[in-house]
């Protein structure tokens, strides 16, 4: 793992070019759907062991959870993947709930800003 980085650098990332990072979400299934970072993709934490091997050859990778704890581990758990290991590993400051206080979440039906009263986290 390289550390963490904060939303406003995550969403400036995915701004400059969204195809040189992977924001990976690590939530279960349902959580992702009812919000989550746009562009991002889901690997829930229970199943990235088993998903290691989708992450050969990535350049960047920043790993997302509700409050950025559990995305920590992950972001560990990723870089220490030998087919990772020229990436860029991070896990996101502050979690989604720290996304969320400046920019919005989408949902996967509708792909549009989640409210407050579905908090996805």
């Amino acid at each position: 793992m390289d550390g963490e980085i904060t939303p406003d650098d995550v969403a400036a990332l995915l701004e400059e070019n969204a195809a040189a990072v992977r924001v990976v979400d690590i939530r279960d299934a349902n959580s992702f759907e009812r919000g989550h970072i746009p562009g991002s993709e889901n690997v829930p934490f229970h199943e990235l062991g088993a998903r290691i091997e989708e992450f050969d050859g990535a350049e960047r990778v920043v790993t997302v959870c509700p409050h950025g704890k559990a995305s920590v581990q992950a972001a560990r758990l990723i870089g220490s993947y030998e087919g990772s290991a020229d990436a860029t590993v991070e896990s996101m400051v502050g979690g989604l709930e720290s996304w969320a206080e400046e920019f919005d979440l989408v949902a996967a039906e509708s792909e549009s800003a989640a409210d407050g009263a579905n908090a996805p986290f």
